[in-house]
């Protein structure tokens, strides 16, 4: 999975519709504002979940999400 960078446009893809920001994000494009790091890789053993990705939206708002729900953005 691709790793994503301050300043890079991304897509939220979140398929799951069980998950509580699903309804709210999946489809919305933004740009990743600020990496953040925690040591969530000590429970799950997987390094790429040690990041996570705020995401600025053009509304302003602003929303949190781990690797598995970003992808490249599709072209607008």
């Amino acid at each position: 999975m691709q790793e994503f960078t301050t300043g890079d446009r991304i897509r939220v893809d979140i398929p799951d519709e069980t998950d509580p920001n699903q309804e709210q994000y999946d489809g919305r494009h933004g740009t990743i504002t600020d990496v953040i790091e925690d040591r969530a890789a000590a429970a799950t053993g997987d390094e790429r979940d040690n990041h996570i990705y705020r995401v600025g939206f053009e509304d302003g708002t602003t929303a949190d999400f781990r690797w598995r729900d970003l992808r490249p953005p599709l072209k607008e």
